[in-house]
This record gives structure tokens, sequence and C-alpha cells, in this order.
């Protein structure tokens, strides 16, 4: 029997052409439904996201409540029972819900534990930031975390950053800089919110390089990590809400039969379970590089609205620092996202001569 050997031009010259009378079928509407469908995505992101900022701004801001940590603990319940009924949803609606099984397991909650330790430093540190500061200067407040992630990704993982990316974290150390120092100046300056928003960043940065650590303990699933984290963290906050006093607080609070409060309280936790949703959801229809620069314009636009919505008169220092972070933030992705090419091209042209046909010393 005689074969034909294909060379590598005839075997692109097929996939063209197949791919070619694939286009020919109606391009022209696959693409506006894409781009729709990325077009409602990202809008659904900014809308959350956005949301679920101003939203616990106003949970914190309540000055008849003090109690940051019972508010974050009750997010947590809440997305626990989210959980749980996406699972009977899916068990009903296979068809229309995909959502894992999440039965609890004792021992991938103790494999997740360290993980949620570093889970609640960062929401409690987060909204602690929020409740300090305030939306407007919440980006600037909360901007090193980029920082943390190179020096962290030295300190635990050993790995090296180049000069540009550098350059790109020393960019956004100015704008922070300039951002504490403007809010100085304004007299709208809370050292404990600053001091919250590095603490939060750091753990941020924690919180991604454990999460690769911890990621197949749930099979790599992250419903399932959000659920066990948010379980550990509900059992991690009760011992704090006592030793901080918070049930004395709400034990005082004259809402606390209010079921206004209490829908306030539910909608937090559900913006907080969607946020994970369409995270995921944005990456899956554009790419990490997209969402990165989605959620840096998103997060101009917040500090727009909110000193448009709080009537507040910001310098142009203060503007320039927010650019500053921004603009850095954009920077690092982008440097980040051509190294990251140039690493997967060796790779890509390694793999292009394993054709067959081809010499190869490696072993089958």
């Amino acid at each position: 029997m005689n074969r034909i050997q294909l060379k590598r031009p005839n075997i692109l010259r097929m996939a063209l052409a197949s791919s070619g009378s694939m286009d020919q079928e109606g391009p022209e509407e696959t693409f506006l439904f894409r781009a729709l469908k990325i077009a409602a995505v990202v809008v659904l992101y900014w809308f959350i996201s956005i949301t679920m900022v101003f939203l616990n701004n106003y949970l914190l801001d309540n000055q008849d409540l003090d109690a940051p940590l019972f508010v974050t603990f009750y997010q947590c319940l809440v997305t626990v029972g989210l959980c749980w009924a996406m699972q009977l949803l899916s068990n009903l609606c296979p068809k229309v819900i995909d959502f894992p099984s999440v039965k609890f397991n004792l021992k991938t909650s103790r494999e997740v534990l360290p993980l949620s330790i570093v889970f609640i430093s960062m929401i409690t540190f987060n909204n602690l930031c929020l409740k300090y500061v305030g939306v407007a200067f919440y980006t600037v407040g909360r901007s090193l975390s980029t920082v943390f992630n190179v020096l962290l990704s030295y300190v635990i993982l050993k790995q090296t950053t180049s000069f540009k990316a550098i350059l790109c974290c020393g960019i956004i150390l100015g704008g922070f800089w300039l951002g504490v120092d403007q809010e100085g100046v304004a007299g709208s300056l809370s050292w404990s919110g600053v001091f919250f928003g590095v603490l939060a960043s750091a753990c941020v940065s924690l919180n991604a390089i454990y999460t690769k650590k911890v990621m197949p303990a749930v099979d790599g699933n992250i419903w399932k990590l959000s659920f066990y984290n948010n379980i550990n963290a509900c059992v991690l906050f009760l011992p704090l809400i006592l030793i901080f006093g918070e049930l004395g607080h709400l034990a005082n609070f004259s809402r606390i039969g209010d079921l206004k409060f209490w829908g306030m309280m539910t909608l937090g936790g559900v913006f907080g379970f969607a946020i994970g949703y369409v995270t995921g959801l944005q990456i899956k229809f554009t790419s990490p590089l997209t969402h990165n620069v989605s959620g840096t314009a998103k997060a101009c636009a917040q500090t727009v609205i909110a000193v448009v919505y709080y009537s507040t008169t910001k310098s142009m220092l203060w503007w320039t620092s927010n650019l500053m972070v921004l603009s850095g933030s954009s920077a690092y992705t982008w440097v980040k996202s051509l190294e990251m090419k140039k690493v997967q091209v060796p790779q890509d042209t390694a793999k292009d001569k394993l054709l067959p046909g081809e010499k190869t010393n490696i072993g089958v």
C-alpha cells in the first residue's frame, strides 16, 4: 500500500480551505452575536462589581451598627446557602444549570483551612478599608495588590520579575503615596483605612498563591473551593465576633428586626456570590488580559461615580494619583502578557517539529 505523506504546507492549505468554507455560512451574524454576548457579559460584570462596592459601603458605614465582622460573616453564610441552592437547582434542571456537587467533607475542609484563614483576612481587611476610606479613595487605598504579587512571588515562590514590570510597580507606588498625600491635604485621610488597605492588598496576593496550592484538593473546581472557603470562614468568624464584642453591638442595634436591613444584608451576600460567577464568565468570553483591562476601566468608572454621587471635590493631583495607579496596573498586565507570550512561543515551535514523518529524540 502506498502512503501519501502530507507535508506541512498541504496540511495548512487544507485547514484554511475548510475554515474558509465554514466562514461563508454567515460570519457577520456570528461576529455580531459574539460581540453582543461579550458586551452583555462586561456590562453585567461592571454592574455587579460596582453595585457590590456601593452596597458594602452602605452596610459598613452604618453609624448605628459597628460590626464589620458580623456583616462579612453573614455574607459568607449567604454564599454557603446559595451554593446549596444552586446544587439543588442543578439536580432539578441539569440542562439549564450546571453546578458541581458540594457535599461537605471534613478532610477537604482541613486541606482548604490555610487558604480560608487568608481568605477571611482578605475580605475583612477589604471591608474595613472600604468602611474607613469610602468608595472614591478605595481604588487607590487598595492598589498595592500588584506590588505584593511581585514581592511575595519572589519571597515564597522564588520567582523573579522583569525590570519593566518592576517599573510599573514603581508607578503604582508613586500613585499610592500621592493619593495618600492628597487625602491628607483635603483633610479626609484615614490612616486606619490606609493600613487596612495595605493589609487587604497583601492578603489578595497571598490568596492567589494559596489558591493555586489548594486547587487539587477540590478537583480544580472554583465553586467547590468557594463552598469550603465560606464554610470555614463562617466557623472562624464566630470566635472573632465574640472576641471583638460585636454581639453587644448587635444586641443594642435598633433595627435588628427590620426586614429592610436584613434584605440589604442578604443582597450583599448575593452580590458577593455573583461576582465570582461573572468574573469567571468574563474571563471565559474574553481572556484574562481583557478581564484585567476591564477591571481597571471599571475601577476608574467606579471612582468617578463615587465622586459625583457623594458630591465631593477633588484636586488635580488627587485625580493624577488615580491615573497613575490605573495606568501602572494596566501597564503591568500588558508587560506580563507579553512575557507570557514569549515563553509560549518556543514551546509551540517545539510542538510543531513533532509532526509525523519528522525525527525526534523524545521517547514515546
